[in-house]
């Protein structure tokens, strides 16, 4: 495996795309393709860091092939180059995930700079995640935390439901860690081995989501150039996750149907049959029995799809976890920015336990990220939080008792409700904090609880 970073160029022009790539080649491993439907090729079979596409391409323009590579690989850095460059095209290709726009004839200096920054970037993330993985593991499940009796009874469904083969619907709404939860299955069962495919089904029209799911034949449709494996067929031996599949058109929710019945399928165009071992994880934010009441959704897909039902609480009603996952980010943030802060004021505490958090554990999670970043003191005061949820402030009903901000109460805090929720017992209440017995015993004498307090 090479240790330089891979940037595939696609470029219908054959000078530009040569002529970045001899620019490039010192510094990078660099793949060529002439058109989409070649570069999709190149990405279901080669590891790429950062796609460089031109905007404007005969047969499948950029703005189409970056986001049906995203729909695979949600963490590929694009690119988009133009001669076309205006203001409103650019926002709206940042809109649909590209990481920078650049107009063309290339400043290559400009390049090297955008290349060195959004990889920069990507690396902080990826640290950023192992860590995630290592502080998760303390609290929760994979990078998923809770040690609120609705987050163990998920916890306990996914390691029950992990070793079956049985298809898996995940509810909940935006933010709540649906594929997280989708990933966790995948790596407790024994197909961890084999590789976890996720397609975001809103980022697709019915047509293309057809043949990212499903793959094609050469020439079945305009510039189906060369034949293409789809997503089904790429985890076959592992699991496919289907992420908001109420966006799915009715046309292509019968294919996925046939496929789930019969571990069968043929590519678009095509007449063979292909037999596929693939796990079925889907996940959505929308009531699908409404939606079958309403006829926007197949009643026989959704009783196949509803084998294991996953319910992912919203955080406002899960708010014992709310001080938990505070100190995860903020003790994740202070490493990644080289921070030092100690921990919230009991008045901004306070402010972040009521607010609602529309957006959930991925709002928290931000929201901890801009603080960390923007905060000059060594504790995180009102003044710090954003404007929204200072606003939101007022009632403190539905608080969670928390003596003050810092992180050491925090986990007297986290301690505590496990020994609550637990029932005094140490050892379920261990298990409950994912730590050991023994670790849990140091604690409470560190913290010098009384017995009232460890009950």
């Amino acid at each position: 495996m090479s240790a330089k970073p891979v940037v595939l160029i696609v470029d219908d022009e054959k000078n530009t795309r040569e002529g970045l790539a001899r620019a490039l080649r010192r510094s990078y491993d660099v793949l060529v393709a002439e058109s989409g439907m070649a570069a999709l090729n190149i990405l279901s079979e080669n590891p790429v860091d950062v796609m460089l596409s031109d905007l404007r391409m005969p047969g499948m323009d950029g703005m189409t092939l970056m986001q049906r590579a995203l729909a695979g690989s949600p963490q590929l850095i694009c690119i988009l180059l133009t001669a076309y460059g205006n203001i409103e095209t650019a926002v709206d290709a940042m809109r649909h995930g590209a990481t920078d726009f650049l107009t063309k004839p290339v400043n290559l200096e400009q390049l090297e700079m955008v290349l060195k920054r959004v990889l920069r970037s990507r690396s902080a993330e990826t640290e950023n995640t192992q860590l995630h993985e290592q502080l998760d593991s303390k609290f929760g499940m994979e990078n998923i935390i809770g040690s609120s009796p609705e987050m163990q009874q998920v916890f306990d469904t996914v390691r029950q439901v992990a070793a079956s083969r049985a298809t898996v619907l995940i509810q909940g709404e935006s933010g709540t860690g649906k594929e997280l939860i989708a990933k966790a299955i995948h790596r407790l069962s024994s197909r961890k081995n084999g590789t976890f495919v996720p397609v975001h089904c809103a980022a697709l029209s019915s047509t293309l989501l057809e043949s990212e799911l499903f793959g094609h034949e050469k020439g079945s449709f305009t510039g189906a150039a060369e034949r293409r494996k789809g997503r089904f067929e790429l985890a076959d031996g592992g699991s496919l996750f289907l992420d908001e599949i109420g966006e799915v058109d009715a046309s292509v929710q019968v294919k996925i149907l046939r496929a789930l019945e019969e571990r069968r399928f043929e590519r678009v165009g095509g007449q063979e049959s292909i037999d596929v071992d693939t796990r079925l994880i889907a996940a959505t934010n929308r009531d699908l029995k409404k939606m079958v009441a309403g006829g926007t959704f197949r009643e026989d897909l959704y009783y196949r799809l509803y084998v294991v039902v996953i319910h992912l609480p919203a955080l406002r009603d899960r708010k014992s976890d709310i001080p938990l996952l505070l100190k995860h980010y903020l003790d994740a943030f202070n490493r990644e920015n080289g921070r030092t802060i100690d921990g919230f004021s009991p008045d901004a505490l306070d402010l972040l336990l009521t607010y609602r958090w529309p957006g959930n554990v991925r709002e928290l999670r931000n929201v901890v990220e801009q603080m960390v970043v923007l905060s000059r003191s060594p504790r995180i005061g009102v003044r710090d939080l954003p404007v929204h949820i200072r606003d939101a402030g007022g009632s403190l009903s539905g608080s969670v008792p928390v003596e003050s901000g810092t992180l050491e109460n925090m986990e007297k805090h986290a301690i505590r409700q496990a020994l609550k929720e637990a029932g005094g017992n140490r050892t379920h209440a261990a298990e409950k904090l994912g730590i050991s017995r023994r670790t849990l015993h140091r604690k409470i004498a560190e913290y010098g609880f009384t017995e009232v307090e460890r009950v």
